[in-house]
């Protein structure tokens, strides 16, 4: 099963499109799934994320806020595969 990776995010925002093409970068390398969720779409996330934003969950655990480098998240995700095949629930920390 691939990683799944959530970003909360924003328009007009250049952290996240940083993070956005960290993450793009990693996918050119390991099969993940990938979804991007604009924080201004609902008053929750808004409240929840939007100063916080970009944030980056992985397996539905919070990994990355603000900034992520593709070398920090490809090491994370190797990390979640090896957690994945020894059967252990873990987003790779």
């Amino acid at each position: 099963m691939n990683p799944k990776l959530t970003l909360y995010s924003r328009t007009d925002c250049c952290l996240c499109d940083e993070m956005k093409d960290a993450v793009r970068q990693a996918a050119a390398k390991i099969a993940l799934d990938f979804e991007v969720i604009d924080v201004d779409g609902s008053a929750q996330l808004r409240e929840e994320y939007g100063a916080q934003v970009p944030v980056l969950f992985i397996n539905g655990k919070k990994a990355f806020k603000y900034r992520v480098k593709v070398k920090q998240l490809e090491q994370r995700l190797a990390r979640c595969a090896l957690w994945a095949r020894w059967g252990l629930a873990n987003n790779g920390e």
